[in-house]
């Protein structure tokens, strides 16, 4: 069964798609069947893999989510990518009206999860990529996920709000998905000469214990760049320290599985 990982935090800027786009391209390019789902209205997952304004026969995660019975066959809604072994379920703008579209529909907390279940031994990992919200469409993630994956921007606001997002996982797993785990916190945008780095990387470690990963992802100017070709960076400058981050992210992802 393939292991779904929301990667999802409500704080914006913080690394959330790069991380989706760069560890899914990471685990394909280790021979491992990946999925990515893109579920934020503002679709930068699927224009960073190149898919921008593609659809698949069924349409998108929108008609997906949206439709008036829940959808339970994803395949009309892959696309493939650049990539080998990773396949995609891509965003547009139409998801913006889905939060309040969803409200009046049967199962709205469970549509992704009903979505995704029969298509789960065909892949070893299937990423969410969540809005910078708390909504629906984020709820809809962490009620399918195994495990949510928490990128962690090093500054004194990130802290802030990780109290919100571990309270809500709390929640759903009271209600909704008593099996929701966290994956792991990944401190990104890391700059290791300032002292605030280095404290926040400190409280983090202290609060989460071994669910920090070990791999922290630097600040890195191609890391920025590479969307904007519709590259995962380790296609685009694979000898960067950001390619090198996530490539090495992806390995202590695998090892973890192995544990």
């Amino acid at each position: 069964m393939g292991r779904i990982v929301a990667v999802s935090n409500q704080k914006g800027g913080v690394g959330k798609t790069t991380t989706a786009i760069n560890l899914a391209a990471s685990l394909a390019l280790a021979e491992q069947r990946v999925l990515l789902v893109d579920i934020d209205p503002q679709g930068n997952l699927t224009s960073g893999v190149g898919q921008k304004g593609k659809a698949g026969p069924g349409g998108t995660i929108y008609d997906a989510l949206t439709a008036v019975e829940p959808v339970v066959d994803p395949r009309p809604f892959f696309i493939p990518t650049g990539v080998d072994q990773l396949t995609l379920i891509p965003s547009d703008r139409n998801l913006t009206g889905a939060e309040i579209e969803l409200v009046g529909l049967s199962h709205r907390e469970e549509r992704l999860r009903t979505l995704l279940t029969p298509v789960r031994d065909e892949f070893d990992y299937i990423f969410v990529d969540c809005p910078p919200s708390l909504g629906l469409l984020t709820l809809n993630a962490l009620v399918a996920a195994d495990a949510a994956l928490i990128p962690l921007h090093c500054e004194y606001f990130a802290l802030e709000g990780l109290a919100d997002l571990v309270g809500t996982i709390r929640r759903i797993r009271a209600a909704l998905n008593p099996a929701l785990d966290i994956e792991g916190v990944l401190l990104t945008m890391f700059d290791e000469r300032t002292n605030l780095g280095q404290q926040v990387a400190s409280d983090v470690r202290q609060f989460f214990k071994e669910k920090v990963f070990r791999t922290v992802i630097p600040r890195n100017v191609r890391l920025g760049e590479a969307p904007s070709h519709g590259l995962p960076v380790m296609l685009y400058d694979v000898k960067s320290r950001g390619a090198e981050a996530y490539l090495a992210l992806a390995r202590e992802l695998l090892e973890r599985s192995a544990a």
